[in-house]
């Protein structure tokens, strides 16, 4: 969770077309957060497609079908994803 940074609710990117993934990230509190887990899904799966919203805490990776391997990536980060249906 971010507590150094100003807290910013903008998303950081336009939702994937056709995505595949979505998690809940409650701690997942300002645009700075929503930065490092997008930039630790990019560096780790390249060509994904991450649209990171802390407005309603909400990541959804595109081009990417391995969900477990993307919560590793986001608790790795320091955040709490929570798989959404």
């Amino acid at each position: 969770m971010c507590n150094g940074h100003q807290h910013h609710h903008e998303a950081t990117t336009a939702a994937p077309v056709g995505a595949d993934l979505s998690f809940h990230v409650e701690d997942m509190t300002c645009g700075h957060c929503a930065g490092v887990i997008k930039g630790a899904i990019e560096k780790t799966v390249p060509g994904a497609a991450v649209h990171a919203d802390p407005a309603s805490r909400t990541v959804v990776v595109g081009g990417v079908s391995d969900a477990a391997h993307i919560a590793e990536i986001i608790t790795a980060a320091g955040y709490t994803p929570e798989a959404r249906a």
